[in-house]
């Protein structure tokens, strides 16, 4: 090989290095939407089957008082408080949670990264209500609701949303903290809210616990989803990054 081939061969491995170097969160974060969609398409076939019916009613029925299925487990505070998560993951929390979100980003000029959390919380909805309208799976009978209830059963709805707008704000706070401490914490509690919203759905009685596992594993794959394609617009300039912040032109009267 001569040296300028050699040349142009190693100045090739090392842009190719450079890319993989620099581009590795999208590389990587890519696979979670992959991911998300095989365990959507898996869970949709076995509960079309029914091969999930035994499992889903044995579970739901181990928060229910063996004595009485219409009593669930634990005091009537516990029960309250169940209908408090469910809440976090309800139409009215997370349209002023998202809508806070982007007002904020407005503030501070980020226009097109505002524009970016509505398509992520809409595009969400938009597949939730595809899904559940092409499965059309009916609620749990075997327990009277714990909450109220309109749509299909199959995926949850709570879940997938609070999986998509908690874990998208996560994941945009975290950028901006330099402290893997505290990009870790923000990452654990937005998990540890939509953990909580899918359990208080089983306990109410509204969803099967595999309309849960379906509702985080596609709420979790469109948020990285958004995540990965917000990333890869920042850095192409058209999305602004958490760096780019305008100067201030609206100073306090003296």
């Amino acid at each position: 090989m001569t040296k300028p081939h050699a040349s142009r061969l190693f100045s090739r491995l090392s842009g190719l290095h450079q890319l993989a170097a620099r581009e590795w969160p999208i590389l990587l974060g890519l696979m979670v939407p992959a991911a998300a969609v095989w365990v959507l398409l898996e869970l949709a076939d076995e509960v079309r089957e029914g091969s999930t019916d035994a499992l889903d009613e044995a579970l739901l029925l181990l928060l229910r008082n063996p004595a009485d299925h219409a009593d669930p487990l634990g005091p009537p505070w516990l029960q309250e408080m169940m209908r408090d998560f469910t809440a976090l993951g309800g139409v009215g929390v997370l349209s002023l949670i998202a809508l806070g979100a982007c007002g904020y980003l407005l503030l501070v000029r980020k226009r097109r990264a505002a524009l970016a959390v509505l398509v992520a919380v809409a595009g969400g909805v938009l597949i939730s209500q595809m899904i559940k309208a092409g499965i059309d799976r009916p609620r749990p009978d075997l327990v009277p609701h714990g909450s109220y209830v309109s749509t299909a059963s199959f995926p949850s709805g709570h879940s997938m949303m609070a999986a998509t707008v908690y874990l998208t704000l996560a994941a945009m706070l975290a950028r901006v903290q330099p402290r893997w401490r505290s990009r870790s914490y923000l990452i654990g509690c937005a998990i540890f809210i939509v953990v909580l919203v899918g359990i208080s759905r089983v306990y109410l009685g509204v969803h099967w616990p595999t309309d849960v596992l379906a509702g985080w594993s596609v709420g979790a794959g469109w948020a990285i989803g958004c995540w990965v394609v917000t990333l890869w617009l920042q850095r192409r300039g058209t999305v602004e990054g958490e760096d780019e912040m305008p100067a201030a032109t609206d100073a306090p009267p003296r």
